[in-house]
């Protein structure tokens, strides 16, 4: 079995050295096994473990829910579980989007409204900004 070190691992699996050591502390990813020198060994699975998690992580996973996708792969769940995770971070997503649909339509009003020329006297985007009915993505 070919080993290889933290700052290999790394390298392929298009990651940080601090972040191998940080997945290791969560148990994301096993602990490593150690060289008679002390250095952490790892191997090639651990590399693409680390690479299933970069993928989870850019498609908005959270580490708990990369956690569970982990254990039900390495337990074989079933499809259906992991479709309900999915579901979940996708629904999360749809409201974090409409959130932020919501914090640009507030902020593309202030910005029309605001003639960018003048004092800051009147300033649509500081007033808007400081008063209390200023459209909120919290509104919606």
């Amino acid at each position: 079995m070919q080993t290889l070190t933290i700052g290999k691992v790394a390298k392929q699996a298009g990651v940080g050295i601090d972040t191998v050591r940080f997945y290791e502390r969560e148990g994301l990813l096993p602990e490593a096994r150690r060289a008679e020198s002390g250095y952490r060994l790892y191997s090639l699975d651990d590399v693409d473990r680390l690479r299933f998690i970069r993928r989870a992580k850019t498609l908005g996973f959270s580490l708990e829910e990369i956690a569970e996708l982990l254990r039900l792969n390495a337990a074989e769940g079933s499809r259906s579980d992991v479709k309900h995770l999915a579901q979940r971070r996708l629904a999360d997503l749809d409201r974090k989007l409409g959130e932020l649909t919501a914090i640009r339509d507030a902020l593309a009003t202030l910005v029309r409204r605001c003639s960018g020329q003048g004092s800051l006297k009147g300033c649509p985007i500081i007033e808007g900004v400081l008063a209390q009915d200023t459209p909120s993505y919290r509104e919606h």
